[in-house]
């Protein structure tokens, strides 16, 4: 199978984070992963009301979810982050760059008014096996 690769054009604003401009997925089968927030699998409660434990938290769910559909976290070509404050941008963007490998996944960031059970971050992704 051959390897995501990253699309960049000087002509578009470059990427402001860890991600890429655009990725060409290899041949192979699509996986929509659901979001998933900062919660403890084994009670079903948020692992801390702080943003960067939740971000960990759910990055570790999506990670599981994408091993049981016998993938990595180098299958990812698209990641949706939500965030209820853009100020923790730069936090949600830390925690994804020291879990998430290169060549980074095209990504998009979306403040949003409010996430289930008070999550302050979810992340859902497409994946490519």
């Amino acid at each position: 199978m051959s390897q995501k690769s990253v699309i960049h054009t000087d002509k578009a604003p470059a990427a402001i984070g860890p991600y890429s401009q655009a990725v060409v997925a290899p041949v192979g089968k699509t996986v929509f992963l659901s979001g998933q927030i900062g919660l403890n699998p084994a009670t079903g409660e948020l692992v801390s009301d702080q943003i960067e434990a939740q971000a960990r938290q759910a990055f570790a769910n999506m990670t599981e979810v994408i091993k049981a559909a016998g993938g990595t976290l180098d299958n990812i070509v698209k990641l949706t982050l939500f965030v209820t404050d853009l100020k923790d941008f730069g936090v949600v963007n830390s925690v994804m760059s020291s879990l998430i490998p290169e060549p980074f996944p095209a990504r998009s960031t979306v403040e949003v008014s409010g996430l289930p059970k008070g999550a302050l971050f979810e992340v859902e992704a497409i994946i490519v096996i």
